[in-house]
């Protein structure tokens, strides 16, 4: 018996994805305040959407990562995941062309700062994620694996 199948990667990959979402997500949902401020360094919302945003993105992030942690609604979660990424990318590269010295404000909206070109590249990684867990959706709709039991392999 093998003890990593490689059709579990896809399932790590979710997992994995999930729990990032959610960790990004908690502090922001603590400390909203600075999370706005995180919002409008980047200079492309005016102050009450950088606001609203501050109070609605942080909770979308925790409702998509639980979905994507607890196998539900999987295809959605992933989706809109995957639509905050190109969004984050988006707004990282205009702070980049601009010559903002913005923190990206991903994780920790007090804690230490994170250069914009590593914020870009982890979202690219993310949405890589996030594309093997859609097409894996995807490919579990069209062909559905057998029932599988405790006593077979």
């Amino acid at each position: 018996m093998k003890l990593f199948h490689a059709r579990m990667i896809p399932v790590a990959l979710r997992v994995a994805l999930g729990a990032i979402f959610i960790y990004a997500a908690v502090p922001k949902i603590a400390d909203p305040v600075a999370f706005a401020g995180s919002v409008a360094a980047y200079r492309i919302l005016p102050y009450f959407w950088s606001y609203l945003t501050a109070a609605v993105l942080p909770f979308l992030e925790l409702l998509c990562g639980v979905l994507l942690v607890c196998g539900v609604r999987v295809r959605s979660g992933a989706l809109i995941i995957g639509v905050l990424n190109l969004v984050f990318m988006v707004a990282l590269a205009s702070a980049m062309i601009r010559g903002l010295d913005i923190d990206c404000g991903c994780f920790r909206p007090e804690g230490a700062k994170t250069a914009p070109w590593v914020a870009l590249l982890r979202d690219t990684l993310f949405l890589f994620m996030t594309a093997i867990v859609i097409r894996h959706e995807r490919l579990q709709v069209r062909s559905p694996l057998p029932e599988r039991t405790a006593f077979r392999d």
